[in-house]
């Protein structure tokens, strides 16, 4: 038996882990599941915390830079991103 890795990817509405998720990306090494991203319309957890308290441990959250002055409305990459993982035996 091995241990593989299962990740995470959540876009939180702010940089808080308690915020709405936006967007999310999941990756499954253990090819237990498929596709690799998200398959439906609804977010796998609505928080960050929501998906701590499920058991995915938290190794990666983007650095906060704040915006150059006159950019603070320009569209964008997705700012407030948490990457979590699990890891599985198969």
């Amino acid at each position: 038996m091995s241990t593989r890795q299962q990740v995470l990817v959540l876009y939180l509405a702010t940089s808080a882990l308690d915020a709405e998720v936006v967007g999310w990306s999941r990756y499954d090494g253990t090819g237990l599941t498929r596709p690799a991203t998200g398959d439906s319309d609804e977010p796998p957890y609505a928080t960050g915390v929501a998906a701590l308290e499920d058991g995915w441990r938290l190794f990666q959250a983007s650095q906060l830079i704040p915006p150059q002055p006159g950019h603070e409305y320009d569209t964008s990459f997705l700012k407030h991103e948490f990457f979590f993982e699990k890891l599985t035996a198969v």
